[in-house]
């Protein structure tokens, strides 16, 4: 495997992405489409939402590309499930698709997925491993992909943050697969990061272009798919996925836990993440974003020195991040608490 054309293909899929990003900003092209602010939008003035598409493409021309220099062989399975994601989310950024019709399409992505064999048979923890019933892998499995199609697009509301995410994960996933010599699992966690790279240039704060429901859903199943494709390989085990991820993952489940505490109508838009409140809280993007990247780096790094740490340095890695959450979303919620009593704008 050439080192000089695993750079190119970087290159080619950054530039394809920023490029096709760049074009789609503009009110010509066809894909032109505007997100208004809402309920839910940190923003005040319509900014275009089709770069979600610009990743899309330059994905797939990537992954293209590796099946012809590589010969390497591409799951039909992960395709026609990112078919079906992107299309309904497509149809749902031009014009609303109703809730229902948005889950059964995910749902079926799911099941695609778990037929393909992408079923978490066991659940790995620091020094156990607890083997399940088939019935209880594919019902969690398919909870845990459809979860992760929506909880991207829910934790898709700030400049840069989502394609930062994608940038942190499906890296460090791609160090992991070049650690344990899964060529295919490099190359396609290179490939996503590449295009989410590109992306970024526009998206970073201040936004030029958001990417979308297209882009947010595809690549929230795309994470939930590489995690369960990385543990059936053996290339790490499952709680290393779900660290890569927690910047995401447990700021969405716990927002979602404390709506449904307060008795809250969970579907409705709403702004109260802990990084939606940080930037309400006087932060901003940038400064909040920022902070979001270092959480994410400090993940990723975490994760590659776990993965062959001893089960008790890993018990205390994971338990040290859940301290570290606590702590981080307390800190938020007194922020906000704090600037509410003092009425500072």
């Amino acid at each position: 495997m050439s080192f000089n054309v695993n750079l190119m293909l970087v290159a080619i899929v950054f530039a394809l992405s920023a490029l096709l990003t760049c074009l789609f900003c503009n009110p010509i092209t066809r894909v032109y489409m505007l997100d208004y602010p809402n309920e839910r939008s940190l923003h005040d003035q319509p900014v275009p939402r089709g770069g979600g598409l610009a990743v899309l493409v330059a994905i797939i021309v990537g992954v293209s590309a590796t099946r012809f220099f590589y010969l390497v062989p591409i799951s039909g399975t992960i395709a026609l499930s990112v078919l079906i994601v992107a299309g309904v989310s497509f149809l749902d950024d031009r014009s609303s698709v109703s809730p229902i019709y948005r889950l059964m399409a995910h749902a079926l992505a799911a099941t695609i997925i778990l037929y393909g064999g992408l079923v978490l048979r066991q659940l790995d923890f620091p020094g156990a491993t607890w083997v399940w019933p088939h019935i209880i892998g594919v019902v969690s499995s398919a909870a845990f992909i459809i979860w992760m199609i929506n909880l991207y697009n829910f934790m898709d509301g700030m400049d840069g943050f989502a394609g930062g995410m994608v940038v942190a994960g499906f890296g460090t996933f791609a160090i992991l697969g070049w650690l344990a010599g899964n060529t295919e699992f490099m190359l396609m966690s290179l490939v996503t990061a590449s295009a989410a790279g590109g992306f970024l240039i526009f998206n970073f704060p201040p936004a030029r272009i958001f990417m979308g429901d297209v882009g947010s859903s595809t690549l929230g199943l795309l994470a939930a798919t590489f995690s369960l494709w990385g543990a059936r390989e053996n290339i790490f085990p499952f709680w290393i996925a779900l660290l890569v991820f927690s910047p995401f993952i447990v700021d969405a489940t716990v927002t979602l836990l404390r709506r449904l505490l307060r008795g809250e109508k969970i579907w409705q838009a709403h702004k109260s993440h802990y990084y939606q409140q940080l930037v309400q809280a006087g932060w901003g993007h940038r400064k909040t974003v920022l902070v979001e990247y270092g959480i994410m780096l400090g993940c990723g790094m975490t994760a590659l020195w776990g993965l062959r740490a001893s089960a008790n340095v890993q018990a205390a890695l994971i338990a040290g991040w859940a301290v570290f959450y606590f702590l981080f979303f307390f800190s938020v919620s007194r922020l906000v608490a704090r600037r509410e009593k003092t009425g500072t704008p």
